[in-house]
C-alpha cells in the first residue's frame, strides 16, 4: 500500500509531466506549422518589383534564376543576392510586367527551391517556386471572386494502348445541375508534360472560369489527355510508382497517339454531355500538343470546327512510318475542302520552332487553307501559351 505523502508526489510529477510534454509538443507544432522561418520570400511590392530573401549563413555564393532574366543559351539568366552579417541574402528585381513568373536558388551551384514560398511547379523533371505580378496579364490566370468550374481525374479504357489511362476533365460551373449538351475542346501538352501540365502551367481552369464569368467565353468541357502513351498517367499518379520524369519517352510523336485519339474522345462522349457534332468540337495544343492537334485534325478531316497551334512541331521525324503521316499534303486539302470554322497559329518571333511555322504556313498559302496568325514577342514559352489559350477559346463556338 503506498503511502498518502508519496501517492501526492507521485500524482504531483505526473501533473509537471503532462505538462512538460504538452509544452514541448506545442513548441514543436508551432515550428512545424511556421517551417521555423518568419522570412518573407518572395515579397512582392506595390511599384511591381520583388524581394526575395533566403537565409544561408554558410554559403559563399547564392543567385537567383527566374525565367524573367535574359536567357542564358535556352536556360534562364541568373542574378547575384547580398549577404548580411547574419547571413540572410536579398535580391530585390527590378519593375516587372503583369504575369506568373517561376525562379529557384542557386546555394554554392546547387539549385534549390524556397523554402519560405510554399507554391511550387513541376515541369518535366524541374520544381521551381511561382508568384504572379498583378495586372491585365495575371487577372486572366489569377483566382477570381467568381463561379468555378469542376476539374475530375478520370480513368478511361483504350485499347489501342491496351492499358488504362488518366485524363484530366474540366466541366463549367453549373454543368452538374443543367441538361444541355456543351462543346468540347481537347487541349493537349507539349513534350515531357502530361494530364496536368495545362491545368498546373498553363492554368487553364482558371482561364476559363474567368472568360466564362465575364462572357467572353462560351461555356464549354475541356479535355486535357496525356500525350505520352507509354504512361498510364503523370509521373507518381499510376502503378510504376515515383520515377524521375523524363523529357522523351518511348512512341513521342510517332504517330500511336493520334491513332489512338479515338479512345479518348469515345470515353468523354460517352460520359459527359457533350455534342458529338463536328461545330461543337475544338482541338489546340502547344509545341508537340499543337503537333499532335495538326495531324489528327488532318487525319481525322470532318471531325474538328476549330483547331489551335500553339508554336507546333509540324513535319514527322523520317523514321516515322504511321499511317497518319502518309499523304500529308491530300488530307490537308481535303480536310479545307470539308471545311472548319477557324485554323489558329501562334508562334514566338523567337521561338526556335519559328521557321517551321513560317515553312508550314507557306504550304497552306499554296493549297488556299486559310488560317488566323498571331506573332507574338518572346519564344517557347508558358506565359505565350497562356496568352494564346487566352484568346483562342473566346473564338470558339460562336
Amino acid at each position: 500500500m503506498i503511502h498518502p505523502h508519496l501517492r501526492k508526489i507521485m500524482k504531483k510529477n505526473i501533473i509537471l509531466t503532462a505538462l512538460f510534454v504538452m509544452i514541448c509538443w506545442s513548441t514543436f507544432a508551432q515550428q512545424a506549422l511556421s517551417g521555423g522561418s518568419d522570412l518573407v520570400s518572395p515579397e512582392v511590392h506595390e511599384n511591381k518589383t520583388v524581394t526575395f530573401r533566403i537565409f544561408a549563413p554558410k554559403a559563399a555564393e547564392v543567385k537567383l534564376t527566374g525565367d524573367w532574366m535574359p536567357a542564358d543559351g535556352r536556360m534562364p539568366g541568373a542574378a547575384a543576392m547580398s549577404k548580411n552579417k547574419d547571413g540572410l541574402w536579398t535580391y530585390t528585381s527590378p519593375v516587372l510586367p503583369s504575369n506568373l513568373y517561376n525562379y529557384s536558388f542557386l546555394i554554392d551551384g546547387l539549385k534549390t527551391t524556397d523554402q519560405n514560398n510554399v507554391y511550387l511547379i513541376r515541369d518535366v523533371a524541374s520544381l521551381t517556386n511561382i508568384f504572379t505580378i498583378p495586372g491585365d496579364r495575371a487577372d486572366r490566370y489569377d483566382v477570381k471572386d467568381v463561379p468555378h468550374g469542376t476539374v475530375a481525374k478520370r480513368w478511361y479504357d483504350s485499347p489501342g494502348n491496351n492499358m488504362r489511362r488518366r485524363v484530366t476533365v474540366y466541366t463549367p460551373p453549373g454543368y452538374e445541375t443543367a441538361k444541355d449538351k456543351l462543346p468540347v475542346l481537347y487541349l493537349l501538352h507539349g513534350m515531357g508534360g502530361d494530364e496536368e501540365a495545362w491545368p498546373a502551367l498553363g492554368r487553364a481552369t482558371q482561364i476559363l472560369d474567368n472568360l466564362i464569368a465575364q462572357g467572353k467565353a462560351k461555356p464549354m468541357i475541356v479535355v486535357m489527355p496525356n500525350g505520352n502513351v507509354a504512361q498510364q498517367a503523370a509521373p507518381g499518379e499510376s502503378a510504376k510508382g515515383f520515377y524521375k520524369p523524363t523529357f522523351q519517352l518511348p512512341n513521342t510523336m510517332d504517330g500511336k497517339f493520334e491513332e489512338t485519339f479515338p479512345d479518348v474522345m469515345k470515353f468523354i462522349e460517352s460520359n459527359y454531355r457533350v455534342s458529338n457534332k463536328k461545330a461543337d468540337r475544338a482541338i489546340a495544343g502547344l509545341s508537340m500538343g499543337g503537333y499532335h492537334s495538326l495531324h489528327i485534325s488532318r487525319f481525322y478531316p470532318n471531325t474538328f470546327d476549330y483547331i489551335g497551334l500553339f508554336s507546333p512541331a509540324v513535319l514527322p521525324d523520317r523514321k516515322a512510318s504511321s499511317v497518319v503521316y502518309k499523304d500529308f499534303e491530300q488530307t490537308l486539302k481535303k480536310q479545307k475542302d470539308n471545311g472548319y470554322r477557324l485554323y489558329w497559329i501562334g508562334i514566338g518571333k523567337t521561338d526556335f520552332l519559328y521557321k517551321n511555322v513560317t515553312d508550314y504556313r507557306a504550304q497552306l498559302d499554296k493549297i488556299g487553307l486559310k488560317y488566323t496568325y498571331q506573332e507574338s514577342e518572346g519564344g517557347h514559352t508558358w506565359t505565350n501559351w497562356r496568352d494564346y489559350l487566352s484568346t483562342f477559346v473566346p473564338l470558339l463556338f460562336q
